[in-house]
């Protein structure tokens, strides 16, 4: 029997310390959970400000851990049911977290949008982790539940065993957190290792028989039922979408997404489509990247005020059988608060739920499914049908 049911690792930054508290008043009676960083002082600062929502909380275990330290990375994975991460960039700290859960049969989540290293990890630590039973689940947060669980919703709308497609359209207001803006910095500045790695996993990863998934571009156009402008938003989650639609049968026997950001004037796209050329520009050259790295760190985030006033919308615009019918999944702050909710609800939902029996590099659909969308719905997240 594990020691704990869970460990937090990187407690000490901004959304860890929202996670700590989400799992402070959310977890269930009796549950095991500790914090882990290599900061004991700062440990023992979160850890206070825990003792302030409840008194028993001033006993919470504390882990010395370190993402530079093997060793005491394997002892907190020999030592819980599930390890949660939020320390990144992924592609810099992340693999020994993750090694060390696979080789001892732990769970494991985190907050990564990088494609790369979510690539790389399939190849490096996949087979392992089915040979233990761990289940590595990356990008539980804004990246890529919403996306993830929102078109699995969707599917459910539809009829059976008919070929389907399903359109996102993401809408958000809030700040993007310190460390996904380090994680993009990165991923600009690594787009040939990351298409080295998608490339090295294609060759690896089966491909479902029989069946026929297909994650597409898109192109700019008017969101339906909208005066919305749809354009293409190239981010992680659309491969998430299509690797839970390749594991499942539910998906139908063809399978498309398409994944855009709903904007709503045309000027708005020139600006964002300008900043963001801008940013790649900057990143592929390292004293600009560190220039910009400095704009915003990692473990930085905005008040609770500020926070309050944040939301996101994702809706969803599915086809099959002859049917249409149009979804949507919506909440607060994407970037901290929502994003730590998702966190630890994929985090308790793997230690305590009962959950199909797979194991390797799994998306959240996969992994959680019912169990998790049952969770988030219980927890604020809204799943809503509107024909």
């Amino acid at each position: 029997m594990r020691t704990y049911d869970i460990v937090l690792f990187g407690a000490t930054g901004f959304t860890g310390e929202l996670t700590a508290e989400y799992l402070a008043r959310h977890s269930p009676v009796g549950a095991r959970w500790a914090l882990a960083g290599r900061n004991q002082a700062k440990l023992e600062a979160v850890r206070e400000r825990l003792a302030r929502i409840d008194a028993e909380f001033a006993d919470l275990p504390l882990l010395k851990a370190d993402s530079t330290d093997p060793a005491s990375l394997r002892a907190v994975a020999e030592s819980a049911k599930v390890v949660i991460t939020t320390v990144g960039p992924y592609i810099e700290y992340g693999e020994p977290l993750v090694a060390a859960c696979a080789e001892a049969g732990t769970d494991y989540v985190d907050l990564t949008g990088e494609p790369e290293f979510a690539d790389l990890m399939y190849v490096k630590y996949h087979a392992r982790a089915v040979e233990t039973g761990a289940r590595l689940v990356h990008a539980c947060g804004f990246d890529s539940i919403p996306h993830d669980l929102g078109a699995y919703y969707t599917v459910k709308q539809l009829p059976e065993g008919v070929p389907i497609t399903i359109s996102g359209y993401v809408r958000a207001g809030g700040m993007p957190s310190g460390g996904t803006f380090h994680s993009a910095l990165t991923a600009f500045s690594r787009m040939r290792q990351m298409v080295a790695a998608a490339k090295e996993r294609a060759r690896t990863e089966p491909k479902p028989e029989k069946r026929r998934v297909r994650v597409e571009q898109g192109k700019p156009h008017r969101m339906p039922g909208s005066t919305f402008w749809a354009v293409p938003l190239p981010t992680i989650d659309p491969q998430i979408v299509g690797r839970s639609a390749a594991a499942l049968e539910g998906y139908g026997p063809d399978f498309t997404y398409r994944h855009f950001a709903a904007i709503k004037r045309l000027p708005t796209i020139v600006a964002g489509a300008a900043g963001l050329s801008a940013i790649f520009l900057a990143a592929q050259i390292p004293p600009a990247r560190k220039v910009l790295g400095q704009l915003r760190k990692p473990g930085d985030g905005p008040d609770a005020a500020t926070r309050a006033k944040s939301w996101f919308s994702v809706r969803f615009v599915g086809e099959g059988g002859g049917q249409r019918v149009s979804t949507e999944v919506s909440g607060g702050d994407p970037g901290y608060d929502e994003t730590a909710k998702m966190l630890a609800e994929s985090a308790l939902c793997l230690a305590h739920d009962d959950l199909p029996p797979v194991a390797g590099q799994v998306t959240t659909t996969v992994a959680m499914g019912d169990a998790l969308l049952e969770r988030l719905i219980s927890a604020g997240i809204r799943f809503e049908t509107f024909g």
